[in-house]
């Protein structure tokens, strides 16, 4: 839709955030209108179809916390295949390269950092989550690792009190047609504007003036659903300046997660739903997921500062390394069946600037500072507001919900 003049709210972002804002004020006799960047719906989530053969999410793909999640029920309501098979993580190794007894020292290992950091926690010091790993054991790279593909980053940029909030059921399910896709249907109903790129939001006068690339706009109230970093960098301005929001975000900054899907021949010679990865005893490793849902293709995953070197060495280097690590384990005549196909790069997306929030050592709070409403017109959601469901899109979708609440409530609206 073109953009109107004026409206009652306006909601930057059309990722799972603002999905859930619009939806949540629908149908209430305001005027909503959601200002999207891009020329697509869900932000971080995005499916690709990226062979004939091959359905792959390039960002989020997994329903964690599957029985909290609320994308689960909507889901259901408009007739998604949900899978709730077990995830590749839950020990389906494949080859040789990281053997039972090996995994077996592994995973105590990281259960022990565990322990000590939810013992640290309980203490109450908001310390770098890697002072809880123990010194010198011979598994610290790769639970740095682990840290990579779960926070972004590794542990010495994490705090210790925001990685034990983190609320994990372990119910881990999937959308056959991709996350993306169901966000995006999710959306598709909700007034939009896209292609529609905000930097400045006014709120001096007595109504907001929002500029865009496509004109300006009055509303009477804003709910900012972007990514941390577009306002820690001031990618958007408000003017008068808010500085614990932008200090807030630039204390959850997103770190970098990317993925590759690579076209695999002869498939069915490989196990469905397979996990590859090795003893590597290094951080800068990728993980991979042989055959998901069958399909005949290998995805793999990357994370933390191996990530963005990857994504600074050019497009096509994040398959490149899956193809030498996958030879590397598995033999170099596997190098013949492999093509890559898609991959992300997170990092250089100029509408996200990053995967996913980690809170720094020391800035646990910044999440309730970010969500804080401003003078009843201004309100914030995102993963990054999520007090217990951050980096998820369900995490998102009910902050955007939970941010709409506030924007009734200060119109007086029941």
């Amino acid at each position: 839709m073109s953009l109107p003049s004026s409206v009652d709210v306006a909601i930057i972002g059309a990722g799972a955030a603002g999905l859930g804002a619009a939806h949540a004020l629908a149908g209430l006799g305001l005027s909503v209108i959601v200002l999207e960047a891009r020329n697509r719906l869900g932000g971080r989530a995005w499916t690709v179809q990226a062979s004939p053969e091959v359905t792959f999410d390039v960002g989020c793909g997994w329903l964690h916390s599957a029985d909290k999640n609320s994308f689960v029920p909507i889901a259901r309501q408009l007739n998604f295949e949900l899978n709730n098979d077990l995830p590749p993580w839950s020990d389906r190794a494949f080859g040789d390269a990281f053997p039972e007894i090996l995994r077996q020292d592994f995973v105590r290992a990281i259960d022990q950092f565990y322990d000590r950091a939810s013992e640290a926690a309980e203490a109450g010091e908001d310390a770098p989550a890697s002072r809880y790993l123990e010194p010198g054991n011979r598994w610290n790279p790769m639970i740095d690792a682990v840290s990579t593909y779960v926070n972004g980053c590794e542990l010495d940029q994490v705090s210790l009190l925001d990685m034990e909030a983190y609320e994990d059921t372990y119910f881990n399910w999937r959308v056959r047609a991709g996350y993306g896709t169901l966000i995006a249907a999710y959306g598709a109903p909700c007034p939009m504007a896209l292609n529609c790129n905000v930097t400045l939001i006014d709120h001096s006068g007595q109504r907001i003036r929002i500029e865009t690339s496509q004109g300006a706009l009055a509303t009477d109230k804003v709910i900012v659903t972007v990514p941390t970093n577009l306002i820690a960098d001031e990618a958007i301005r408000f003017s008068p300046a808010l500085r614990a929001k932008v200090d807030a975000a630039a204390g959850l900054p997103l770190g970098v997660d990317d993925k590759v899907t690579l076209a695999l021949e002869d498939a069915e010679a490989f196990p469905k739903e397979g996990n590859l990865r090795g003893a590597t005893m290094r951080t800068a490793m990728g993980t991979y997921h042989i055959r998901p849902f069958g399909q005949p293709c290998i995805e793999g995953f990357f994370g933390g500062s191996f990530a963005r070197e990857l994504e600074a060495a050019g497009e096509g280097a994040i398959a490149a390394q899956s193809i030498d690590e996958i030879a590397g384990f598995l033999g170099n005549d596997i190098r013949q069946k492999l093509k890559p196909l898609y991959e992300s790069r997170w990092a250089h997306d100029p509408f996200a600037r990053g995967s996913y929030s980690h809170a720094l050592p020391g800035h646990s709070g910044d999440r309730a500072v970010l969500a804080a409403p401003v003078d009843g017109r201004l309100f914030f959601a995102g993963e990054a507001t999520s007090p217990n469901f951050f980096t998820t899109a369900h995490g998102a979708r009910d902050s955007g919900e939970r941010a709409a609440q506030e924007v009734l409530a200060a119109s007086n609206k029941p």
